[in-house]
């Protein structure tokens, strides 16, 4: 018996080679009924147009690039039907028990809004490492109820969920306003605030690194702390947190901005004082401070 269909949203910008592997690895999951929608904002559309149109579950469409991938997997959400919905860049291979395992979950663990794990790291070339990525040293950090473990400390590796796409109703959708490469950490702290996490300890996806991952940008990460902490305010203007929950979070993104001291001192602090103007009199923050400062 056919399960429920799963959408699976596909962003993609000149990866042609890439993109056929992908796809070649989505079409061969284990697990129907799927759709694949392949949104591209790349300059090859006539090649990746007739490549998508080669494959019976893919629908394509071409738009304007915005400037990384939010816009895209927007775009694709709001086209598709699945009762269950994941995004996969146009660089990354599932694993063809993928699906099925994540469905099955959900389907056993209706208290779970989405299921999601570590990845394989490969090489340009699709060769294995051996590098496991988004594996916790302990496993249930990334389990269950993780609102307070989770902002300032870890995100999910975005190929791997799986989700109850009414989900996006309540969270809404990813911010197009923060630079490329923030906008899934913010998204997936939205997204813990409303739904618990299951984590799945067994790499079903293989994350590709190359000179290409919009994840190699160091620098922007030093303002990540600032737009995580945009979604604690609004969480606390919507009475989502209890004064020490707020606390705690607020503690978290500080140390989250001082572990990042060595790689521009100067923009680091000034951060922090937009983050909390009174943070160098609170005794956690001198202690990260002061470790961080004298091991540069």
């Amino acid at each position: 018996m056919k399960g429920p269909l799963v959408s699976i949203v596909v962003p993609t910008y000149n990866r042609a080679n890439y993109l056929k592997l992908t796809l070649d690895s989505l079409v061969g999951q284990t697990y129907r009924p799927i759709e694949i929608i392949v949104i591209d904002d790349g300059t090859e559309g006539t090649a990746n147009a007739e490549l998508c149109d080669s494959y019976e579950e893919v629908r394509y469409k071409k738009i304007e690039n915005s400037g990384g991938p939010a816009r895209p997997r927007n775009v694709g959400s709001e086209m598709a039907n699945g009762y269950y919905l994941a995004w996969v860049d146009d660089d990354d291979i599932w694993m063809p028990s993928k699906l099925e395992k994540q469905v099955a979950i959900l389907k056993d663990n209706p208290e779970y809004g989405l299921v999601h794990g570590p990845c394989e790291v490969i090489d340009p070339e699709g060769e294995r490492t051996s590098e496991i990525i988004g594996r916790p040293g302990s496993l249930n950090v990334k389990h269950g109820d993780v609102r307070l473990k989770m902002i300032g400390n870890w995100t999910l590796m975005m190929p791997t969920p799986l989700l109850r796409a009414d989900l996006l109703n309540e969270v809404g959708r990813f911010n197009e306003d923060i630079p490329a490469g923030l906008e899934d950490v913010e998204f997936w702290v939205r997204c813990s605030f409303h739904t618990n996490f299951y984590y799945l300890d067994e790499p079903l996806v293989e994350y590709r690194v190359h000179s290409g991952n919009i994840s190699s940008d160091t620098g922007k990460y030093l303002k990540l702390p600032l737009y995580l902490n945009e979604c604690r305010k609004e969480l606390q203007r919507q009475n989502q947190l209890k004064p020490g929950e707020n606390r705690l979070l607020m503690r978290n993104l500080g140390r989250m901005q001082l572990k990042m001291l060595r790689l521009n001192p100067g923009l680091v602090v000034g951060n922090m004082f937009r983050l909390d103007p009174v943070w160098f009199l609170k005794l956690n923050n001198l202690k990260v401070f002061i470790k961080k400062a004298l091991n540069r």
